[in-house]
């Protein structure tokens, strides 16, 4: 139970923090949708979403209103839509891609994710008939999501996908040349993808889920960074071991707004409360960046040496206290470092703190990998894929997730600004080691083998 001090000090988070609960995303079973007519899957996944969906967004906006307590974003999941879909061809795919972007739409959220396939030990017809449909897919839809899990610590890294995928993204990218490869910002390659993410663009709704949920990802980045500048502006000599308390306490009461939205929501709509997800998930706003707490800890920026400790301190210390704020935690969980989305990242990678190689280094502790990155637009198919293929080996090897959001801006090069609007906002593209000759070891395909500790049972 919180005491009085403790709900004073939340309803300033409230009022002067940035405290939000980032998103309510309510996963959605599919498969009972089935069809080997493509228009009948279509009008069945119409029916069923807009018929779960139809009161969720009216429902987090009255509950946020009692409280006091906005729910930003309002989301679906699915999927994944390789398994569901998985008699249909490429053009069906993209068909089945503005189905759900205009039930989407007609439940009034704001992204539906699940335009998924999990490729980790080999590619089935239906999973490559959704990978060849993304470019088009996210190209012609606003809201669509989609994610691909190429690697996973018990089967190892599917190089065949890698490479694949480093195609689909260039792919995407020249389609959406005009918008600086928009489509991109809405698709993540994973190692070891979770089953609940709430947050996109990587959420789905496992094959393990229920047939409904409702899973919640909170955010919080600038009330930790209050919490810390109050406590050093009291005892400036606090060391780490303080600070890491002051973050795990702050996360506690974080934790405990957003799983008290969430199991309303589900409450009310009768539907099963999941988890919460207690990712320190940033926006381009000032005061509500990730990259702001490692300033307050006492480094220059994110970037410069130290980094990768500080990180690993704010990544266990938010775990800790979210882990004894709930029983039901999920999603990704930790801090996430998205280049674009995060104003003060965006600006040490600008400044020349943050290089692509040190992004990758941090990716070790963090909870997502490379996420927004903006990159030249002549970074070829094969760079693209051993960027992928190097994240994966950090996930499947530290037993972790990992992801890269990657998006070779058409056109562009080093230096220059990508603008993606919103919450994705903009970014310095970084520069890539980008070797134009062939790359035979990314070119061989294959699987790299799983780890020995994929033999634990």
């Amino acid at each position: 139970m919180l005491n009085e001090r403790e709900i004073l000090s939340t309803l300033e988070m409230l009022k002067n923090e940035n405290l939000d609960v980032r998103t309510v995303t309510l996963g959605i079973n599919l498969f009972d949708c089935a069809s080997d007519d493509p228009q009948r899957f279509q009008d069945n996944i119409r029916r069923k979403i807009t018929g779960l969906a139809r009161d969720l967004v009216a429902v987090c906006d009255q509950v946020g209103e009692k409280y006091g307590i906005p729910v930003v974003n309002k989301r679906i999941s699915v999927g994944p839509i390789a398994v569901a879909a998985a008699p249909f061809q490429p053009d069906d795919m993209v068909a089945i891609a503005a189905t759900l972007n205009d039930a989407a739409a007609a439940v009034k959220v704001d992204f539906i994710g699940g335009f998924s396939a999990l490729v980790q030990k080999g590619i089935a017809p239906g999973d490559r008939a959704l990978i060849e449909a993304i470019p088009r897919a996210l190209t012609a839809t606003e809201r669509v999501c989609a994610s691909i899990n190429v690697a996973s610590t018990r089967a190892g890294i599917n190089m065949d996908a890698v490479v694949l995928m480093g195609r689909i993204i260039k792919e995407a990218a020249a389609l959406t040349a005009d918008s600086d490869g928009l489509a991109c910002a809405k698709l993540c390659v994973f190692a070891n993808i979770p089953q609940d993410i709430p947050f996109m663009a990587g959420a789905y709704l496992g094959v393990g889920e229920a047939d409904t949920v409702i899973n919640v990802g909170v955010s919080g980045p600038g009330v930790v960074k209050k919490a810390l500048d109050r406590a050093l502006e009291s005892n400036p000599a606090l060391d780490l071991g303080n600070l890491s308390e002051i973050i795990k306490k702050t996360s506690y009461k974080v934790t405990r707004v957003g799983e008290l939205i969430g199991r309303e929501v589900a409450d009310i709509l009768n539907i099963r409360f999941g988890v919460v997800d207690l990712s320190l998930a940033p926006t381009p706003n000032v005061g509500d960046s990730v990259g702001e707490i490692f300033q307050s800890l006492g480094l220059k920026g994110i970037g410069v040496p130290g980094t990768t400790a500080a990180l690993a301190l704010i990544n266990d210390a938010v775990k800790k206290g979210g882990a004894f704020a709930s029983s039901n935690v999920g999603g990704l969980s930790g801090a996430f470092v998205p280049v674009s989305e995060d104003l003060n990242i965006s600006r040490a990678a600008e400044d020349g703190l943050l290089s692509l190689e040190k992004l990758e280094a941090i990716t070790s502790v963090c909870s997502v990998g490379l996420d927004m990155v903006a990159l030249p637009g002549d970074t070829s198919a094969e760079t693209l894929a051993g960027i992928i293929a190097d994240e994966m080996a950090i996930g499947v090897i530290n037993k972790k997730t990992t992801a890269t959001r990657t998006i070779p801006v058409p056109g562009k090069t080093a230096g220059q600004y990508a603008h993606f609007g919103g919450l994705l906002g903009q970014s310095v593209i970084m520069p890539v080691n980008n070797e134009k000759s062939e790359n035979l070891f990314i070119r061989r395909g294959g699987l790299i083998p799983a780890p020995t500790h994929s033999l634990n049972n």
